[in-house]
């Protein structure tokens, strides 16, 4: 058992019935921020639940790239999470997608392949992808990243938690992962200083990886907790339960302490999912802005100077959810004291799918603009993308708020 998980489980058997903290050793009081380590500028956060920067930190930065590594670990988090598979010719590399086509520019490098596996290319193929531009001019020319680029940018403090994507399209990725992480020194150095994680959905290569590797921390995804039975059958071979924080209750997590199991959720994304989350005794908290939500537990203002705010949302409205003058929306409202042009203003999904606003639109003090998704006519309140089909999850969703200069001025989410 790593001795992370094991000083959990220690003190939740001295204090039974309470909610505890999964944090580090050396944490220290909410509120407390120290200086940055290892010259790398990282904000280190030593308090409140461990945080984990998903897919590095995919609200701002396109994800599984080094750049959203970098965010993650300049954020203070605990831990930035990665997605692993294997090339056609057995090169362990970072993607999330089963395919390629939402996250790089595969239609013009390999125009026929936009819906191929993506464990079909070759390393040097997936050499040839734009991981970067999809999500913003300032990241053209990411490349996609191989195993070892994550190992490269964590460091003391921020770990590396590695999700085993889709092992059914990456036989005998088990093996490689396990290898790499007891070969490699960067790795060697990561896993005794209790730095890293593996983490998969697929029960099956979880054990597997678990009678490989029995010295690294394992964690079990689910979207649901599931019950007892299930949970001390897990408790045989991983550590931890990461679950859809959407719907979870305190019963949930205590089921999960009670079969003397971590409990982790992803994503979490706005501060105030956060702090419900937080409320309820998870550990582990991962999110796609750690950078955020850092400063949120630190408690210091997450958006200083922030005018604007997402002020609600309608995923799921009766009819058509992109039905004409009508449908989901998103709405903005103006918190601050004086008119403010929110004009080229934009919002980006979970999914990197973005709305924007158009021309000529100021919002007075306290004024508000529905962003519709689908067709319409524009009105001094409403603006539609006149978008063919849905972007709001029905079943809650996550949104950032950015301006035309690209700074974040709000994440909420439902």
């Amino acid at each position: 058992m790593p001795r992370f998980v094991r000083s959990i489980r220690s003190a939740a058997a001295v204090a039974v019935g309470l909610s505890f903290l999964a944090v580090p050793a050396h944490a220290v009081p909410v509120g407390t921020v120290t200086q940055a380590s290892e010259g790398r500028g990282e904000a280190k956060r030593q308090t409140g639940p461990v945080l984990v920067g998903h897919r590095g930190a995919g609200g701002t930065a396109p994800e599984n790239t080094v750049a959203a590594f970098k965010d993650g670990r300049s954020s203070g988090a605990d831990f930035i999470e990665i997605d692993v598979q294997l090339s056609a010719d057995g090169v362990p590399f970072l993607f999330h997608d089963d395919t390629p086509a939402r996250t790089t520019n595969v239609e013009d490098v390999f125009p026929a392949r936009a819906g191929d596996p993506i464990t079909s290319f070759t390393w040097a193929e997936l050499q040839q992808l734009d991981v970067g531009s999809y999500f913003d001019g300032r990241f053209v020319g990411e490349k996609v990243p191989h195993l070892d680029d994550a190992a490269t940018v964590a460091t003391r403090n921020t770990g590396v938690y590695i999700e085993i994507k889709s092992p059914v399209n990456s036989p005998g990725i088990e093996e490689l992962v396990a290898a790499e992480l007891s070969t490699d020194p960067a790795w060697q150095k990561l896993v005794d200083a209790d730095k890293v994680q593996v983490l998969g959905f697929d029960e099956s290569s979880n054990r597997r990886f678990a009678a490989l590797a029995p010295e690294v921390e394992l964690q079990q995804l689910t979207g649901v907790v599931p019950g007892s039975e299930v949970l001390a059958e897990w408790a045989t071979f991983v550590d931890s339960v990461g679950a859809n924080y959407r719907g979870l209750t305190a019963a949930d997590v205590a089921r999960v302490k009670d079969a003397g199991l971590v409990m982790g959720v992803y994503t979490v994304n706005s501060p105030e999912a956060v702090q419900a989350v937080v409320d309820l005794g998870v550990d582990v908290v991962t999110t796609d802005f750690p950078i955020q939500n850092s400063r949120y537990l630190r408690g210091i203002p997450v958006f200083p100077g922030a005018a604007l705010e997402i002020s609600g949302a309608v995923n799921n409205p009766a009819g058509d959810d992109v039905q004409v003058d009508a449908g989901e929306y998103v709405t903005l409202r103006n918190a601050s004291g004086s008119a403010v042009d929110v004009s080229g203003y934009f919002l980006r999904d979970a999914a990197n799918t973005v709305l924007r606003v158009g021309d000529g639109y100021v919002l007075q003090p306290g004024g508000e603009l529905r962003v519709h998704t689908g067709p319409g006519t524009n009105t001094p309140t409403a603006y539609f993308n006149a978008m063919p089909s849905s972007v709001l999850n029905n079943t809650g969703d996550s949104l950032g708020l950015w301006t035309p200069d690209l700074r974040l001025v709000d994440v909420y989410a439902n």
